[in-house]
């Protein structure tokens, strides 16, 4: 049984509330770091620990807090990103559900560390009743003194407030989301200025996940370098992961990092297997921007080792034949699902929450859009697979934002290791209106995987 530090008390009754949160051990970290140590301290801790954000980028969470720039007379932010906007991945808005207090305790450590007094969460606009139990959860701490004025006789301030998002997917990536924030269209702003210098309101300012906030206390409680000795590697602490789609038992599953991909999927303790008997024909580990993998190639890299629930072990092989940790959204595929219709399901989607703002994301997603509907409904030629592959490869790595980035890849990762489903549905384009591909050669060995 893996260790538990962000949802080890998530089946104790009442564990939402204050009473109950406090009563299991709840605000040490608060009472730990504003009485026993320095802004400074806690940075510090956060940097021994190892910890990664945990809404898809991995960035180191200590460098980035190192990063926040702290001119004289100038206000400090703390944002955290609660949109959630990721297909596949709802652990953010699970941890705010049941353990709302693990958060609101996240970023009362976190804003001391940033020097913030006034701190923000942006939550997903469609997620109303997270929102209030957010907001009752802030007045609860607040009338229990861990939050307002002298928390705790400290003589630190702070206010933390609960926006609504507009529900768009570009409010995920931060200053997109700042500028929402500050009651503008959710447009990505072209960087530098990065918001460490000039964010909210033009202010230093730090965004990040709710789960990188919630980790903040463990570490804090326990030491950064003891939260560093879980994991492997890289990769340390635990990670909330999602798991969804033809899996014997989705939901939400708190990990050690290093946990074999396979045993993940497999094991009673976890996903318990695929559902209903099938076999396993692909995942996407991280949300459904991260690359697509077959079966063989999602339990072993290229190489033959097995892979693990890691940074690196999964992004072994480069996006050839690996693919990414991401945000968590962990998604299984049985054997009976199509993944061209997978595919324009996914670049619907994106190109439906494009921004607009970069020529090739605007314009790229739609005529991609538009391949792939004829291609799933009988009408594609072999040609099309080509020119999908151009397109992608024409918006990959030339917008302002990752979102370009975000659509291109599931396509390049569906072509590359799926290219014979895309071909029978051209092909076959009557049968395939009928019946899907099937699982074919994704669970056979391995054979080495080429551009």
């Amino acid at each position: 049984m893996g260790r538990k530090l962000l949802l080890e008390h998530i089946n104790v009754p009442g564990i939402n509330t204050f009473a109950v949160y406090r009563e299991k051990g709840g605000y040490r970290s608060v009472e730990k770091a504003l009485k026993t140590m320095s802004p400074d301290d806690v940075v510090e801790e956060v940097k021994k620990s190892g910890l990664r954000g945990r809404g898809g980028a991995g960035f180191p969470t200590g460098m980035k807090w190192s990063f926040l720039a702290k001119p004289e007379g100038v206000p400090r932010y703390l944002v955290c990103n609660g949109d959630e906007s990721e297909p596949g991945t709802f652990k953010d808005r699970y941890l705010m559900t049941h353990i709302p207090h693990a958060l609101i305790e996240g970023m009362i450590v976190s804003s001391y560390a940033l020097g913030a007094n006034t701190s923000y969460i942006y939550i997903r606009g469609e997620m109303m009743p997270q929102i209030r139990i957010i907001e009752n959860a802030i007045a609860e701490a607040k009338a229990a003194g861990f939050l307002g004025k002298n928390i705790l006789g400290t003589g630190y301030d702070l206010e933390i407030y609960v926006q609504p998002g507009g529900g768009a997917y570009i409010c995920g990536e931060e200053t997109a989301l700042l500028e929402s924030l500050e009651g503008k269209r959710g447009n990505p702003r072209i960087k530098p200025p990065f918001p460490a210098v000039a964010g909210l309101y033009g202010c230093p300012t730090v965004v990040n996940n709710v789960e990188s906030i919630a980790a903040t206390v463990p570490i804090v409680n326990d030491g950064g370098e003891e939260y560093a000795k879980i994991g492997i590697e890289r990769s340390t602490g635990t990670k909330l992961i999602s798991a969804s789609g033809n899996l014997v038992k989705p939901g939400v599953y708190e990990i050690e990092m290093g946990l074999p991909v396979e045993e993940f999927i497999y094991s009673d303790e976890y996903c318990g297997g695929i559902a209903n008997g099938k076999k396993l024909k692909a995942v996407v580990a991280g949300g459904s921007s991260v690359p697509i993998l077959p079966a063989n190639l999602i339990t072993t890299t290229i190489n033959g080792n097995p892979r693990l629930m890691t940074y690196e072990s999964l992004a072994d092989g480069g996006f050839v034949s690996g693919t990414a940790m991401g945000s968590g959204g962990f998604i299984a595929f049985d054997e009976d699902q199509c993944i061209v219709r997978n595919t324009y399901n996914y670049t619907r989607f994106y190109r439906h929450e494009s921004c607009g703002q970069c020529s090739p994301c605007r314009e790229g997603t739609g005529w991609m859009e538009k391949i792939l509907y004829k291609i799933e409904y009988g009408k594609g030629t072999m040609e099309d697979v080509d020119l999908l592959w151009e397109i992608q490869r024409k918006i990959e790595g030339n917008t302002i934002c990752p979102l370009g980035d975000a659509a291109a890849w599931p396509v390049a990762a569906a072509i590359r290791h799926f290219r014979d489903e895309f071909e029978w549905h051209i092909l076959n384009p009557q049968e395939s209106q009928t019946r899907n591909y099937g699982l074919a050669h994704y669970a056979d060995p391995l054979v080495p995987v080429t551009e």
